[in-house]
């Protein structure tokens, strides 16, 4: 080939320009299909199961192949650069922001129910009936899982900005340990739990809150869990990592909520 038709194909700016993708159209459609599935599954419609089912494999294979094709662009393209780098973070940014407002609405909703009891469960909060956990039993546990959490992944990030990779793997491995264990815990804690979704405004906000986290830490651990092989593969260098800061933001975010939920609903709303 030559040097005048090979400089043609030269990128001319440092931005990606994205090539056609079906994922985000085959994303849309899975997203549908789980959506209605789970309308036609609440309202016991025949085959409500089965299409939600399909819905949400679909979302999951949808997220693996996409998610593949951005680490190729991203460590054997070359696409990503500083400036796609820079607007990776300021949407991981953007989209920390809006799980924050996700969750500012079920404090809303707890703080509302809480400081305005009404008659109808006695003008007292917690209401008679419930008995809250106690803050300083299964709650502290992960309360400190989850800090000792953030230092670890903390310590992978700083191992990999100084190329340590031994480091890294060790920081993600315990992350990865942690956050299973916090999973756990939680799902001992609800398992046990002397009240049920369904017994009135105290465990609806309380399940929908602590529940909701516990979501969002699974979906930390299986972040941290692909970071984890990808770094076992020699990926992310010392001055390129977007995905993987992107993971340690995201489980800071996580840690930041719990320690809000651990303050205001265990132990002020429990009181």
């Amino acid at each position: 080939m030559s040097d005048s038709h090979a400089g043609h194909h030269e990128a001319k700016h440092p931005y990606h320009l994205v090539e056609p993708s079906p994922w985000p159209a085959l994303g849309a459609f899975a997203a549908l299909l789980a959506f209605g599935g789970a309308v036609m599954f609440m309202h016991s419609y025949a085959g409500g199961t089965w299409i939600m089912t399909a819905g949400i494999l679909l979302i999951f294979l949808t997220m693996i192949l996409w998610w593949r094709d951005v680490i190729r662009e991203a460590e054997f393209k070359g696409d990503h650069t500083p400036v796609v780098a820079l607007s990776h973070r300021y949407g991981m940014a953007l989209f920390i922001a809006s799980e924050v407002m996700f969750f500012v609405a079920f404090f809303w909703a707890f703080f509302n129910a809480s400081l305005f009891p009404t008659e109808a469960i006695g003008k007292v909060w917690p209401p008679k009936d419930i008995h809250p956990f106690d803050p300083f039993d299964l709650p502290f546990v992960n309360t400190l899982i989850l800090l000792t959490s953030g230092v670890t992944v903390t310590w992978a990030h700083h191992a990999l900005r100084e190329d340590n990779r031994r480091d890294v793997l060790r920081g993600l491995a315990l992350t990865i340990l942690l956050g299973i264990s916090f999973t756990c815990v939680q799902a001992w804690e609800y398992s046990h739990a002397p009240f049920s979704f369904k017994g009135g405004i105290y465990p609806s906000t309380f399940f929908m809150a602590t529940g909701f986290h516990g979501f969002h830490v699974m979906i930390g651990t299986t972040f941290l869990t692909v970071c984890f092989f990808r770094a076992l593969k020699g990926h992310f260098k010392p001055d390129h990592h977007v995905g993987f800061e992107a993971a340690a933001w995201y489980w800071h975010f996580v840690d930041v909520v719990w320690l809000f939920l651990f303050t205001c609903i265990y132990w002020w709303g429990g009181r």
